[in-house]
């Protein structure tokens, strides 16, 4: 029976539950027109205003701009286009606040300078090709250029971070630590050292076998004394020390002698910089790895056992 009533704009506001002043305000824009005037020229809609204006105010609600909103009215384009392309530019927006309150709360943790404050903010905001060239470039210094051969081929692999399209939070926070630590270049060149060390172990053909590395070998050997609670100073230490320097002297065809201990010696104190560590802990956070093993405790405890009997 309401089909032909028409309503003022004050009735209009008490059946929406909006203010006369936003009715009006979408009628001026053409959003909801009145279907007639009165002679004194005030407005009057039709029923359909109000699933008009009720449809308006949930699109309005969900961060439609006006425009959108009228295409949608007008029948120019439907709620399944408009709900598609308005959900894309939210996961930009998400993406954009993602990262400013990832530099945020990584800048709460750390009371930086306005500069670290300003390298924190550019290295979150790089695009991927921008990160990749970051990357590259660092990967380059540790491996001596991106073309040397596949010998460094997949420790190369096995160093590299692909920040996925929706980081998480802790990723991007990762993504920012991992990016500030590469461009560091006393990093660069502790790293480097040990990728020198490392390749040099590696097989010159085919037909001859890779030498163990030596922090897996010292993981093996000296990980059950640091379970155990040995003193790396205590007699028991010494035939886990002499099993260690044995088995590395056996692994690289060399006698065990002190040549050996103080060339292992220098090995595992560059092993043990912690920025090594932090550098694989972020990268497996970044790339969704298990988290590494904690080497730290049995290379520490190796460099402190060797340098007690390089000393005696």
């Amino acid at each position: 029976m309401d089909g032909g009533t028409l309503y003022s704009i004050g009735e209009l506001a008490q059946r929406t539950g909006l203010t006369v002043k936003t009715i009006r305000f979408y009628s001026d824009r053409g959003i909801v027109a009145p279907a007639d005037r009165t002679h004194a020229g005030y407005r009057r809609y039709a029923l359909d205003a109000v699933a008009r204006l009720a449809l308006v105010r949930t699109l309005r609600e969900l961060g439609l701009g006006l425009d959108m909103i009228r295409r949608v009215v007008d029948q120019e384009l439907t709620l399944s286009e408009v709900a598609a392309e308005h959900a894309a530019a939210l996961d930009v927006q998400i993406s954009i606040l993602r990262l400013r309150r990832a530099v945020l709360t990584a800048a709460a943790e750390r009371e930086p300078t306005l500069k670290e404050m300003e390298l924190m903010h550019q290295l979150a905001t790089l695009s991927e090709a921008e990160r990749r060239r970051l990357i590259d470039g660092f990967l380059d210094t540790v491996f001596d250029g991106p073309h040397n051969g596949s010998r460094h081929a997949a420790a190369r692999r096995s160093m590299t971070p692909e920040l996925p399209d929706n980081p998480t939070d802790d990723q991007v926070r990762a993504w920012i630590d991992l990016a500030e630590l590469s461009l560091d270049p006393d990093f660069r060149a502790s790293v480097r050292s040990l990728a020198e060390d490392h390749v040099a172990g590696l097989p010159d053909g085919a037909t001859t076998p890779p030498r163990p590395d030596m922090v897996a070998i010292t993981r093996d050997l000296v990980g059950p004394a640091v379970a155990c609670g040995i003193s790396p100073d205590s007699p028991q230490a010494d035939p886990v020390v002499a099993a260690l320097t044995a088995h590395c002297a056996l692994a690289h065809g060399r006698p065990d002698d002190t040549e050996l201990h103080r060339w292992l010696l220098h090995r595992l104190e560059a092993a043990s910089d912690p920025r090594r560590e932090q550098y694989f802990q972020l990268l497996a956070l970044i790339n969704g790895w298990p988290a590494p093993e904690r080497l730290a405790p049995v290379i520490d405890w190796s460099v402190t056992a060797l340098r007690i009997r390089a000393a005696r």
